[in-house]
């Protein structure tokens, strides 16, 4: 028995692993049938890996790569959920400064089998490298203008005198000057400033792309007056009295400083700390000033520059109120109504300058209602107050509404003489 099961088996084997091989057709049909294969394309970020640190990529080079991949549906839904199961990147290591054409590479986590690389674009990208390099130069400082007159410049005092360029070889190779400029004109003051440093080359262009260390400086310029000279607060000074009724509202002066100047530094040490203007004479004022006045000055003592100031006195009226009565007229009536008004005369608050308020006549103030378009009836309106100073106001009506009775006038009956 047992020596017929080899020569059986010898006799069958061909038919075996025919049956074998149709089974694991079979199976693999009815796998492919559940889970066919297609295709999906995925953008991938490109990493850049061993650059060295003194070199830095001057050429634009693809940041993503496309992969298109072949497998079953399911391993490429995993695929796209999971990020990072594609790595693409470009190996720099070991180059140095100069232009190459380097291979694009990318790796799928090999727990995704079976997936196939269907398309991988680009391939290949050309980079540009360029060496990072520094250098040091002096600061070139530039002081532009003049203080005020009067005043002088000190010596500054600079933080730094050097600075240092860093860069790409070909941005750094082109600086030749490093500057900054402060500008005194006008200067009363000692200055204290953080002024940014520029990079410039040997045309006077400048140098963009390039790290300057410090990128600013700090100046202490000190700016005091000469001897002999001294800025004054010039002081109005006024006499008499406005005219009655009216008040002073403001007095200004320009410029409200002067300088001035003795040949004797003592002199000038010794003023009180202003200068005084020659009397300005308000009497009788009732409306503003403006005028030129000099200095009241010692002999020895001198301006430099104009030595009148320009002053400017604000006068205005007293403002006060009053009451007066004035009676209701009306306008706009036709010829066949007739009108009547209860009351007939109000009370109006008047506000303004005293002056003006004390001259009033009977005609600068009316109470006016205006009955165009009404009807017979009796109508309720508020009157309007007509004032000619102009900066005179009513502030109020008492009453504010007026009764206006409309009416049609009666036509006497004719008699007949017998």
């Amino acid at each position: 028995m047992k020596a017929r099961f080899p020569r059986w088996l010898a006799r069958n084997i061909s038919t075996f692993l025919l049956a074998l091989v149709l089974a694991v057709i079979a199976w693999v049909a009815a796998v492919t049938a559940a889970d066919p294969n297609q295709e999906q394309e995925y953008s991938v970020p490109v990493d850049i890996i061993g650059l060295a640190s003194n070199l830095e990529i001057i050429s634009e080079f693809p940041d993503r790569m496309k992969i298109k991949l072949l497998a079953p549906r399911s391993i490429l839904d995993q695929i796209t959920k999971e990020s990072g199961t594609i790595q693409a990147w470009i190996d720099l290591s070991s180059l140095e400064a100069g232009t190459y054409t380097i291979p694009f590479q990318y790796q799928i986590e090999t727990r995704f089998r079976p997936v196939r690389t269907v398309d991988a674009d680009p391939a290949s990208t050309e980079i540009s490298l360029e060496e990072l390099v520094s250098k040091t130069l002096p600061i070139q400082t530039e002081i532009r203008g003049e203080p005020t007159l009067g005043y002088q410049a000190g010596e500054p005092e600079w933080s730094h005198g050097e600075v240092t360029i860093s860069g790409r070889a070909s941005q750094v190779e082109q600086v030749t000057l490093v500057k900054t400029i402060l500008s005194i004109a006008s200067a009363e003051e000692t200055i204290q400033r953080n002024l940014n440093l520029l990079a410039y080359d040997e045309t006077g262009s400048l140098v963009s792309d390039v790290i300057l260390n410090p990128s600013e400086i700090s100046i202490v310029q000190p700016i005091t007056l000469r001897g002999g000279y001294r800025n004054m607060v010039v002081k109005v000074v006024t006499t008499g009295q406005v005219a009655e009724g009216y008040r002073q509202t403001s007095i200004s002066v320009s410029p409200p400083n002067v300088m001035v100047f003795s040949a004797n530094p003592a002199v000038v040490d010794q003023l009180p700390g202003y200068v005084e203007t020659l009397p300005l004479d308000l009497t009788a004022s009732f409306d503003d000033i403006e005028t030129i006045l000099g200095l009241n000055l010692p002999a020895d003592i001198s301006v430099i520059g104009d030595p009148n100031v320009l002053v400017q006195a604000g006068i205005a009226a007293m403002e006060g109120n009053t009451k007066i009565i004035r009676l209701v007229e009306t306008i706009g009536v036709l010829p066949e109504f007739q009108v009547s008004v209860a009351p007939d005369s109000v009370d109006v608050i008047l506000f303004g300058p005293l002056p003006e308020l004390d001259t009033l006549t009977e005609t600068d103030v009316r109470v006016v209602l205006d009955v165009t378009g009404l009807e017979v009836g009796i109508h309720q309106l508020t009157p309007e107050v007509i004032i000619l100073p102009e900066r005179i106001r009513a502030e109020a009506i008492i009453p504010e509404n007026i009764e206006v009775e409309i009416s049609e006038v009666v036509e006497p009956t004719p008699t007949s003489d017998r």
